[in-house]
């Protein structure tokens, strides 16, 4: 039977109490879906920082758990069968944690397909075109005179934002129902979008309304306010 210590994160990043989930992880708006997700539900776990400064990402113990060198990753020494798993990619993370908990993700066939649904638009659109437009925008990319590139994913954007928009036309305050795993994965990239990137002039952010309530409502949570900040 796998355990924790059979990890090398258990040796590279010690835990203080080896027994609850652990978390490697960054505050990104993909790490802290994770740490929101897990403030949400209330399931116990620590924190560690894996620093892009120092490459921590490459470092064999993470590889070991999150193989594409991407945060966020958890172990959880309680899984199933009661066997210690390692789990990357945020998205399986989320299911993970909302199928442990019983909590964010409906057991309704129906309304279930609807959350994972958007929760699939998160991972595939908003986060792969907000990101190349963060890095056209903010990042190094905004020193490269040809504008098609920063163009290109700057409308992306605005059209992602214009579905979500449309999607919370109907007077619903969350994006598919109830709170979900749905909008822990899609809200921190509207985060980011507004408040890290600055890029709301450039996609039109004034626009979306219904977007930017929706976003108040994410940020009022205070499990979000506390996720956020994680790890320190």
């Amino acid at each position: 039977m796998t355990k924790f210590s059979d990890f090398a994160v258990a040796t590279r990043w010690p835990a203080q109490n080896p027994d609850i989930l652990q978390l490697y992880s960054l505050a990104t708006p993909n790490g802290v879906k994770v740490s929101i997700m897990l403030e949400e539900i209330g399931l116990p776990y620590e924190d560690h920082k894996i620093s892009f400064d120092t490459n921590d990402q490459f470092d064999p113990a993470f590889l070991e758990i999150s193989p594409n060198n991407k945060i966020p990753a958890i172990v959880d020494p309680n899984g199933p069968q009661g066997e210690a798993v390692s789990i990357f990619e945020s998205a399986a993370i989320l299911i993970y944690l909302a199928e442990k908990s019983g909590q964010l993700l409906p057991t309704d066939p129906i309304k279930r397909l609807d959350v994972l649904k958007w929760l699939m638009f998160q991972m595939g659109s908003v986060g792969p075109m907000f990101g190349q437009f963060g890095w056209f925008h903010t990042f190094a990319g905004k020193e490269i005179e040809d504008p098609r590139g920063a163009d290109r994913y700057a409308a992306e954007a605005k059209r992602i934002l214009s579905v979500i928009e449309k999607q919370l036309s109907d007077g619903r305050d969350w994006i598919a129902g109830d709170y979900s795993i749905a909008d822990i994965a899609i809200a921190p990239w509207l985060n980011t979008m507004k408040n890290f990137y600055k890029g709301g002039e450039r996609v039109g952010w004034d626009e979306f309304t219904k977007v930017h309530a929706y976003l108040e409502r994410f940020l009022d949570r205070p499990a979000v306010q506390t996720g956020l900040k994680v790890p320190a």
